[in-house]
């Protein structure tokens, strides 16, 4: 082998996407549960034989309620996950200053366990402890497999979803405002998006295009024709 061998950096052959930032999953959430949701709605209230004009009020009331709904709730849930995160975060941070040794030995345990020599575990949680802030992000990934420098974004979340079931939401509301007198406008726009979003995200997961793509058709058709039966029976029976 030769010097030039030798010297010559390693080669990265793939890099990974981020899986962990916080933004798919309630921006995905967002914009199914804006579609779906929002079209069931609009469904319900045209089979309840409603104007245009009231389809269109109660679209416009179900995307800002629902976008409002889906942001605090997104913004709550993961505060609340965050702040678990941080105080749990604290205690290893304040075992770690109190009880060094006991730290040490569970670290080498760790290591143990993952299969290399006592020896050389001892020997690689002795210098990731050296430093106590690599030993805190060692022993929080560790122990509660998270990146203390990496903790999910509450107003990320909230904004994500927020934006996405407004986009999701505007979608079978879109041909009311453009002056459609019926459902079926409606109907095949939302088929589209059901299929383009569905899709979209099953590529991002490494899924086939048609897998998500007739998943997500699947759901939201059964949620829209379950609420277009309920508002058909129910104004029937007022009319």
């Amino acid at each position: 082998m030769t010097a030039d061998v030798v010297d010559q950096p390693a080669e990265l052959h793939h890099s990974h996407r981020d899986v962990t930032g916080g933004w798919l999953r309630p921006a995905t959430f967002g914009v199914m549960d804006g579609l779906v949701s929002n079209f069931a709605l609009v469904a319900g209230v045209v089979g309840g034989g409603a104007s245009g004009k009231v389809v269109i009020m109660t679209g416009l009331a179900g995307l800002v309620a629902g976008a409002c709904s889906m942001a605090s709730g997104e913004f709550t849930s993961v505060s609340s996950q965050t702040e678990l995160m941080q105080a749990e975060i604290e205690t290893e941070r304040r075992e770690l200053r109190t009880h060094p040794e006991d730290e040490l030995r569970e670290l080498t345990l760790m290591y143990e366990a993952k299969g290399l020599r006592p020896e050389l575990a001892a020997e690689v949680a002795k210098e990731l402890t050296a430093d106590p802030d690599v030993a805190l992000e060692v022993h929080v990934r560790e122990e509660l497999g998270v990146d203390p420098n990496d903790l999910p974004s509450p107003w990320l979340a909230a904004g994500s979803s927020f934006a996405a079931f407004a986009v999701g939401a505007l979608i079978p509301l879109l041909p009311f405002l453009l002056g459609a007198g019926s459902v079926w406008p409606a109907l095949l726009l939302s088929v589209i998006g059901l299929v383009v979003t569905g899709g979209i995200v099953a590529k991002i997961t490494a899924r086939p295009f048609w897998y998500g793509g007739g998943r997500q058709l699947l759901l939201g058709g059964l949620s829209a024709g379950v609420t277009f039966l309920i508002g058909l029976a129910v104004g029937t029976g007022l009319s």
